[in-house]
């Protein structure tokens, strides 16, 4: 077996197609043996890439276009997509069948301030009709302080990646009303990244080969099924709450089989990001996205 070392930028069910290819025996299959890492806080996982210590990393298109604004070519390239839409919720305090964005004006919304998902999530209003403004937008710090925020009493309702909403529905404490995914459609969320140099190799291929059965397998197989198999990477996960949140996934329809980043996801991910203000000139499809090897 060859080990292959594959980094995360953050790890939860949402990459599900990712964490798949271990936890479901495919890299295996093709004489590979996963070592799973997290990228250190305030680390990109990119940096990974370019000091050997990681192969394929988790990442996002729009790290890409960072390096274009400074007017540098991105170090990596993204090959694959893994989710091609957003994958965080809202959650409010109470069920409402009847929800409509319409609803957030005047009311106190935990907000994940990161970097895309904030931008993400001003795309959505905008979307939806609702100008962010009209919402108290609450930064209550990283994920782990939302959470607690929210558990404690503050805000109406909260913005967060799975499995947290479903832990949230699950122990009584919210019920989540909208995804983003549904607000946004697709576009080209996160991705997997590499250097080009190693999409050239045997290695890259075999990964390819892979990711791609992976993919299927998690389209085609119940949510409980897979969240069985995943399970030892969420040992502090309830088991109902990780299939709930595979099964939300699916539903949303963020692991669709085809595993390219197509140029009109890409475009608007670009459009999310000049929305808030980025600059993001030229053909940066063609400098921050490469084919899949194989």
């Amino acid at each position: 077996m060859t080990r292959i070392n594959i980094q995360f930028t953050r790890f939860s069910a949402f990459y599900s197609p990712l964490i798949a290819t271990a936890a479901g025996g495919f890299l295996a299959e093709e004489g590979l043996e996963p070592d799973l890492s997290i990228s250190p806080p305030g680390v990109s996982a990119i940096a990974a890439l370019l000091d050997g210590t990681a192969q394929v990393v988790q990442s996002a298109p729009s790290q890409g276009l960072s390096s274009l604004e400074k007017g540098e070519d991105p170090p990596a390239v993204h090959f694959a997509q893994v989710n091609e839409k957003d994958g965080f919720f809202l959650t409010a305090r109470a069920p409402d069948p009847d929800f409509n964005w319409s609803k957030l004006a005047g009311k106190r919304v935990l907000v994940d301030h990161g970097g895309q998902p904030l931008a993400m999530f001003k795309y959505a209003c905008k979307r939806q009709g609702l100008d962010y403004g009209s919402i108290v937008a609450v930064d209550a710090g990283n994920v782990d302080e939302m959470d607690a925020a929210f558990r404690a009493g503050e805000g109406d309702y909260i913005h967060q990646q799975g499995p947290a909403p479903q832990q949230l529905e699950h122990d009584g404490v919210g019920y989540v009303v909208a995804g983003l995914g549904d607000a946004i459609g697709p576009c080209a969320f996160s991705s997997l990244a590499a250097t080009r140099e190693w999409l050239e190799t045997d290695m890259a291929r075999a990964f390819m080969r892979a990711y791609r059965k992976a993919r299927k397998w998690i389209n085609a197989t119940p949510a409980a099924e897979i969240a069985a198999a995943e399970q030892s990477h969420f040992p502090e996960i309830d088991p109902a709450v990780l299939a709930s949140t595979i099964a939300a996934y699916q539903k949303l329809g963020n692991w669709s089989e085809h595993v390219e980043i197509t140029r009109e996801a890409f475009e608007v991910t670009v459009d999310v990001f000049r929305n808030v203000g980025r600059v993001v000139e030229g053909d940066a499809y063609a400098k921050v996205v490469a084919p899949p090897p194989g």
